[in-house]
């Protein structure tokens, strides 16, 4: 791929078949029981899933939201209403199983802790599964969601929704091609000034909701980023985290941690729950780099900025919400039978870097991956 031609078709979904999209369109006529959409329970509705998910879903072609699943349905009737969805249960009214016809799959969003009880129900009953991030709060209760999913034969996706975005899955395209040659160093943070939008008793700050703090709410974007990037496992990890006073003392405030790799690539990342809001993402390659602005914020600027060798490209693409392309992907995926690339099993990947990570900050010592 030559840098020129890198951005021509900067939107396009190389995880779609056009001749698929044929094969539907043409199907529908004839065979009125093909399914048209992936009928969705949304399993916790707090703000993300009001604000992002739901409507995300609603606009998308292959999933349809059909039920909801919370703790007050009474506080629900507005959505219901919004987004013309037919049913409304509670948590231990989903886990018996009522409205089973209803749905196709189930999008997990409630805390960490609770992702297990509720994608593993899903699989029970045969449907398939979108689980928020992270899969749960260690890597042996996501293994257990991964098992459960493929006793079933359901597809799981752990929702990186960061994967189908356009400007990562294009940086990802370059570094394959060698655009920038082999990549040497990458340098990542995401920050967000929790507060500024949380009350101090928000299940973030509890780790036994969260199952951790700034690492695992904001770390783990540029975490599972690189390494979809970069695709060779990193073979260690080198982290240290700071906490201060209430209402932080309980889950990591700031954090900072370095991925070695095989190939003797490092990533320097930050996260922080008490800091102005920036992200960013940049690789530095033997023959250029690629610099991503505000890549973690929710809301992607699609500006990035490409050097190699003595070609220098700033691009700025159309904007795409990114929530709703992983909602298309997951329908896509569970209507085609592809497999989804955020699987499970790289859930369970990022979450067994998570705990090496809080080892090496406990112990100060580099923690070698397996």
């Amino acid at each position: 791929m030559s840098l020129e031609d890198a951005f021509d078709e900067f939107t396009h979904r190389d995880w779609e078949r056009t001749e698929w999209e044929q094969v539907r369109e043409d199907a529908q006529p004839t065979a009125p029981d093909t399914p048209e959409t992936v009928r969705l329970a949304i399993v916790g509705v707090g703000n993300f899933a009001r604000n992002r998910a739901l409507p995300a879903i609603t606009d998308s072609r292959y999933c349809d939201p059909t039920m909801l699943v919370t703790g007050s349905p009474d506080q629900c009737r507005t959505l219901h209403e919004q987004f013309d969805i037919d049913h409304i249960v509670t948590y231990d009214a989903f886990l018996a199983g009522n409205h089973i016809d209803t749905y196709d799959a189930v999008y997990v969003a409630t805390p960490n802790t609770f992702h297990s009880r509720y994608a593993i129900a899903a699989a029970e009953h045969g449907k398939h599964v979108i689980c928020e991030k992270p899969l749960e709060t260690t890597p042996e209760r996501a293994q257990e969601i991964v098992d459960a999913c493929d006793e079933a034969g359901v597809t799981l996706m752990t929702a990186y929704r960061l994967q189908v975005e356009p400007t990562v899955r294009r940086t990802k395209e370059l570094v394959a091609d060698g655009v920038i040659g082999d990549v040497v160093q990458a340098h990542a943070g995401f920050s967000h000034p929790l507060l500024d939008h949380a009350d101090p008793d928000t299940w973030r700050l509890d780790p036994d909701l969260a199952g951790g703090g700034a690492l695992v709410d904001l770390g783990i974007y540029p975490l599972n980023t690189i390494r979809f990037i970069l695709e060779p496992e990193p073979d260690g990890v080198y982290a240290q985290i700071h906490s201060s006073a209430p209402p932080f003392d309980a889950v990591d405030q700031h954090v900072s941690f370095q991925l070695e790799f095989p190939t003797g690539a490092t990533a320097a990342c930050t996260a922080s729950f008490d800091a102005h809001a920036r992200s960013w993402l940049e690789l530095i390659g033997t023959d250029g780099l690629i610099s991503i602005t505000s890549p973690f914020g929710g809301v992607v600027p699609q500006e990035m900025i490409v050097e190699s060798g003595d070609v220098r490209m700033e691009y700025t693409g159309p904007p795409v919400d990114e929530v709703r392309e992983e909602f298309e992907y997951f329908g896509y995926c569970v209507l085609t039978g592809a497999d989804p690339e955020p699987d499970g099993e790289d859930g369970v990947m990022d979450l067994a870097i998570i705990e090496a990570a809080y080892e090496s900050a406990e112990t100060h010592c580099r923690v070698g991956l397996e």
